[in-house]
């Protein structure tokens, strides 16, 4: 580490542009070192990749003489020297951890922007008139133990103890166990206790690469977040058919797990088409299909067939909704081929709507920096969501990004970044109005 912290730049007292630059470009250089896996960055939620990364914004922040604890759920959170406020602050964050192969900016972007904001006012000597603290947090993607918010519902105390029990998707080994080696207070976790009162969380902000295209085809650096989808998930649906002879058995007495779990995606499919023409709000994606290596072959009818399945709305009742029609077309599909569809227990995140005048908030913002934006929908979760369910104030950045996100290729332009950071300082040492 030591190492990497004597490639920082010098440091200046107004924290000028061009070092904000040099200064970002460097974290974000370190924490793609840090944790490359060969095609692009996996950090671990409550893992090896996630801790090096939060190791690197510790050094940093201590560095910088910023002052750097833990929470109960391991989260980090950066404020101020003599920040003893004890009144409702503005938190600021994001999370570190990332998908396998994942992409090097979907979250650290607003870990680094966060802890920009910070440095400046702290090298300028300025005291916001709402205290402001980083705060760091855990476990956001659902990639490693097929619940995403970790850190942020465990800071809510949301998390159940069947949560806690989830196997690693390599290891096997429990949730609890990997936060509790992280440092989580396993204890207080399991009761459910509030590891912070939102009562002192005046408000919630977070910047965030786009996940999609919509800014660049737009060609808009910067997006004001209005609401986020929220989703239903289903980590692993089994289909369970009969093996048999590719040769020697005729279709109509065929109970063949692929073709079947391939007509339940298809007619979920044309149902989702239907409801675009509609004018509804819904996303779906079978993210996983798979057969049994130890059986498959070329010449055997599959038996079993596994699949994963989510869907995405702005409206908690088109989730209902269309979670009741994919139950119905399994239904149908089983009779029809002469299956089973065994599904698991669905996790369900609700739709968060951002805070209108935070929305206005940031608008004004942009406007005042003559940085262009537009105001737009995320459809991809992220922990602002959590925070609003508490009745948190929320709002979110959006920084254009190319090529998508949960891949090795997102890139986003460092100007855009640095735009980005400064609507986020705006925002935060501002009086909302």
């Amino acid at each position: 580490m030591d190492r990497l912290l004597s490639d920082l730049p010098q440091k200046d007292r107004d924290f000028c542009k061009e070092e904000r630059r040099q200064l970002s470009q460097f974290i974000f250089d370190s924490l793609e070192r840090l944790s490359k896996d060969g095609l692009g960055v996996s950090r671990a939620s409550y893992g090896l990749g996630e801790q090096k990364a939060f190791d690197l914004i510790k050094s940093i922040s201590e560095e910088e003489g910023l002052i750097v604890s833990f929470d109960g759920a391991a989260n980090m959170v950066v404020t101020l020297p003599g920040d003893v406020r004890d009144e409702p602050a503005i938190y600021v964050g994001s999370h570190l951890d990332s998908v396998p192969q994942g992409g090097n900016f979907d979250g650290s972007a607003g870990i680094v922007a966060g802890l920009l904001a910070l440095i400046k006012l702290r090298r300028e000597h300025s005291e916001p008139s709402t205290p402001v603290r980083l705060i760091l947090i855990r476990g956001e993607e659902s990639a490693w133990f097929g619940l995403c918010y970790l850190g942020s519902y465990s800071l809510f105390g949301h998390l159940k103890q069947s949560d806690l029990d989830r196997p690693h998707r390599s290891t096997g080994e429990p949730l609890k166990d990997y936060m509790s080696k992280a440092g989580a207070d396993i204890d207080r976790i399991c009761l459910g206790e509030k590891l912070i009162d939102p009562a002192l969380v005046r408000a919630y902000v977070e910047l965030h690469i786009e996940q999609g295209p919509v800014m660049v085809a737009r060609e808009v650096p910067v997006g004001i977040v209005t609401g986020l989808r929220g989703n239903t998930r289903y980590n692993l649906v089994r289909c369970m058919g009969k093996a048999g002879h590719s040769g020697a058995v005729p279709r109509w007495l065929r109970h063949d797990a692929v073709l079947a779990s391939a007509d339940l995606l298809s007619r979920m499919d044309e149902h989702w088409r239907v409801l675009l023409e509609r004018g509804v709000d819904l996303v779906l994606t079978a993210g996983i299909l798979s057969t049994d290596p130890k059986e498959h072959a070329m010449t055997r009818i599959p038996g079993k067939c596994e699949f994963s399945f989510e869907f995405r709305s702005q409206s908690m009742e088109t989730l209902e909704a269309f979670d009741d029609l994919l139950r119905s077309e399994a239904l149908s599909v089983a009779r029809e081929r002469g299956v089973n569809f065994v599904f698991p227990a669905k996790d369900m995140t609700k739709p968060a709507e951002m805070d209108p005048k935070w929305i206005e908030h940031l608008s004004a913002c942009c406007e005042t920096l003559d940085i262009k934006f537009e105001r737009l929908p995320s459809g991809a979760g992220h922990d602002a969501a959590v925070f609003a369910y508490e009745g948190i104030p929320s709002a979110m950045i959006f920084i254009r990004n190319e090529n998508g996100s949960h891949n090795p290729n997102e890139s986003m332009d460092m100007e855009d970044f640095l735009n980005g950071a400064d609507v986020l300082f705006e925002a935060i040492t501002k009086p909302i109005q």
